[in-house]
């Protein structure tokens, strides 16, 4: 439109800039500008709290253009970058057994970390309606898989999935306030748009957004930020902190009261030295250099909480320029300093003035500084791109947004309320099983996505809405309770083993809830499995039964006279492919093993591998006949019963061992062994005799000794 007057509005903290502009054949000429501060304190970051005497400041304005101008309706305006609200916040998720991870699983990922910012904010500003705040914009800083950072989820698989956003939100109160005094004033909103994004649209236009720029406007009270990356603006910030801290440290240090200290602040930008008159009426001159030394601590605080601001929303890396605008950036050294804790070269933290905006003509009696950048931004801004309510239809819910950005459905779903995490299907029932006596879940089958349906098609979360859209949502299906075997739990493995020349097949036993169970049978929630597989020789021959080998490789423990000691000659030797083994090594798949028996554990084997005699005896001749005669001298007792020199013995069997009579036999010890005959004839008188040498029944008798026993004959008979 040729000859077009817009009349816009920037109402700050501290003042109001009304100004007019013309657009003639797409370019801008502004006529005229005037600023007026508050009386009292009628906004605090922002936000209008006094709605009458903010009014009435723009009622004078509106009056002093007018009378330039003409009759006034219409006004475009900015809601303040300070109000924004920018939360961190990040949501978790399981993603275990799911299959890989598309972009709309992220998508919606993403949009529960940003409803996580928007219930903090809430929070934190105590509103009782979470919904009461736009998203205006939101960037993801990082991704994390199974607690590491990664670039990207797509497509990943893993135990859990995190993100980590920083989310910026406009509360509804300061749009609603903003357009109540508007009306105040008489006026109607012609057009809407936010402080920041006014700036960038006049000094960062598309064609340069795909860069990492950050924009920094330094007001009176705060320091609003924006930073574009990728075509977009991803980011705002603000820091409570900007022109009024220089002013009152220039005011401290060099003694001045507030309008005197602001004069001298602006001079510094282009006098070396400057004439003040303090709050004693005293004049003074001061050099540039004196006052910057004065309030250098300042400077640096300033330089420091905005470097801290780009750098959180700047996902914690330097952009590649940083612009500079309003009436703060012209503090001493600040785009120096800032460069410096940027590491970024001095040409690439710059202050813009309104001379740098393409395609616009400024009156010689307007300054042409940067700032007036965000008034003629708002003008400009608020008439080529302005921020529209846009109205959709979620599940009959109507819905009102605030475009500040290209709307999807993601956005028409946070703003309906509808809790993100709540749309996809829950997982079915999960199953708690015991393996081993470790604790496994066996989780369901994930639920299903949402089906998001647009105007009566089928879209996704990241489609574009416009004006009137009906967005139908429906819960995604379910998943079921898990379905699983025994063997889908284990990892089991046969052996084959040679024992004794003879082929083993060594399969794991499985017993769930203490019953034998089999792979394909189904587990229920809490079973208790346990699958043991024979790892030794002497559990393979348990697993197999061989319980006869099992016994003879163990070792054979007996107790004597209270004493336990080890008869290794007893047990049998264990030969594994050759090598002799312990009973209690452990054997490999093919492995062959021979199991040699020992000594039998008899009564008279132990005696003899005590090195004991269980038996004495000798052989004598009696009456020309040889005759062995034999006697204990060792006695084994078990179970209160004796044994004989064939008695068996068994492993752990307590023996008591007693030593009998060891003296030399005698004579008479012969008659346990021989049956004497008394002759017809004899007397009843008899001689005994050892080696033709009378003897009595107690001589002792020795190996190979002639036994005699003659009798007395009556011959008379």
């Amino acid at each position: 439109m040729v000859g077009k007057k817009i009349f816009a509005l920037d109402i700050g903290t501290r003042s109001v800039v009304g100004i007019i502009l013309e657009e003639e054949n797409e370019e801008y000429q502004v006529l005229d500008l005037i600023m007026k501060e508050h009386k009292d304190r009628a906004m605090l970051d922002g936000q209008i709290h006094d709605i009458v005497a903010v009014a009435d400041v723009i009622i004078d304005i509106k009056k002093c253009l007018e009378q330039k101008h003409g009759t006034l309706n219409k006004v475009c305006v900015a809601a303040a970058g300070r109000s924004l609200k920018t939360e961190k916040a990040n949501s978790t998720i399981p993603i275990i057994g799911k299959p890989i991870l598309s972009k709309e699983d992220i998508l919606y990922f993403e949009l529960t970390a940003v409803q996580n910012a928007q219930l903090t904010v809430a929070e934190n500003q105590t509103e009782d309606d979470l919904h009461s705040y736009y998203c205006v914009g939101y960037s993801v800083l990082h991704y994390f898989l199974d607690g590491e950072r990664i670039g990207n989820l797509i497509d990943q698989q893993g135990s859990e999935a995190a993100v980590d956003i920083i989310a910026t939100f406009l509360p509804r109160i300061v749009v609603d306030s903003l357009i109540k005094t508007i009306q105040r004033a008489g006026l109607e909103l012609e057009a809407l748009t936010l402080e920041p994004i006014a700036a960038i649209d006049v000094l960062v236009p598309p064609s340069i957004r795909r860069l990492n720029v950050a924009l920094v406007d330094v007001g009176a009270g705060t320091s609003d930020i924006a930073i574009t990356d990728a075509g977009t603006v991803i980011a705002y910030g603000m820091v409570p902190l900007a022109g009024d801290e220089i002013t009152e440290a220039i005011s401290d240090k060099l003694l001045l009261d507030f309008p005197e200290a602001e004069r001298i602040k602006r001079k510094l930008s282009t006098n070396d030295s400057i004439v003040t008159q303090d709050i004693l009426g005293f004049e003074n001159t001061v050099s540039k250099v004196h006052v910057i030394n004065e309030i250098e601590s300042s400077i640096e605080r300033l330089t420091t909480a905005i470097y801290k601001e780009i750098i959180t929303l700047n996902n914690n890396k330097s952009p590649r320029a940083v612009m500079l605008v309003g009436g703060g950036s012209m503090t001493p050294e600040l785009p120096q300093r800032l460069a410096k804790k940027l590491e970024l070269p001095d040409n690439r933290v710059a202050i813009r003035g309104a001379d740098a905006i393409q395609g616009l003509k400024i009156a010689k009696s307007i300054p042409a500084g940067p700032e007036n950048i965000t008034p003629i931004g708002i003008a400009i801004s608020a008439t080529n791109a302005p921020i529209h309510y846009v109205t959709a239809t979620v599940n009959e819910r109507t819905i009102r947004m605030f475009e500040a950005k290209q709307l999807t459905v993601g956005d028409c779903i946070l703003a309906s309320g509808i809790s993100i995490g709540k749309l996809y299907g829950k997982p079915g029932m999960a199953k708690m099983i015991h393996v081993n006596n470790q604790l496994i879940t066996v989780p369901g089958s994930y639920g299903q996505p949402p089906i998001i349906e647009k105007n009566g098609s089928v879209c996704s979360i990241e489609d574009y809405i416009v004006n009137g859209d009906n967005i139908v949502i429906q819960k995604g299906l379910d998943g079921h309770e898990s379905v699983t075997k025994i063997g889908d739990l284990l990892e089991l493995h046969s052996s084959i083993v040679t024992i004794n020349k003879e082929l083993y097949e060594v399969t794991p036993s499985i017993l769930n809830n203490g019953k034998q169970a089999k792979i394909d049978d189904l587990v229920q929630d809490r079973d208790r499995i346990s699958v043991y597989s024979p790892e030794t020789i002497e559990e393979l021959l348990m697993s197999l039964h061989l319980n006869d080998l099992l016994q003879n490789i163990r070792p054979f423990i007996l107790t004597l006279n209270n004493k336990e000691i080890n008869i290794s000659a007893f047990s049998s030797k264990v030969i594994v492919n050759g090598k002799v083994a312990k009973y209690t090594d452990n054997f490999l798949n093919q492995a062959n093993i021979t199991i040699e028996k020992n000594m039998n554990p008899t009564v008279a084997n132990l005696v003899a591998l005590e090195k004991q005699q269980l038996k004495q005896s000798i052989t004598v001749m009696f009456n020309d006949v040889p005759v062995e005669i034999e006697k204990n001298i060792i006695e084994l007792i078990r179970n209160n019963n004796s044994l004989n020199e064939h008695d068996l013995l068994s492993s752990h069997d307590v023996i008591e061992w007693k030593t009998q009579d060891t003296s030399p036999f005698i004579f008479q010890d012969i008659f346990k062994y021989i049956d004497i005959e008394k002759p017809i004839n004899a007397t009843g008188n008899f001689k005994l005799l050892i080696n033709k040498k009378e003897a009595t029944f107690y001589t002792p008798i020795i190996q190979g000794d002639h036994l005699e026993l003659l009798w007395t004959l009556d011959t008379t008979i």
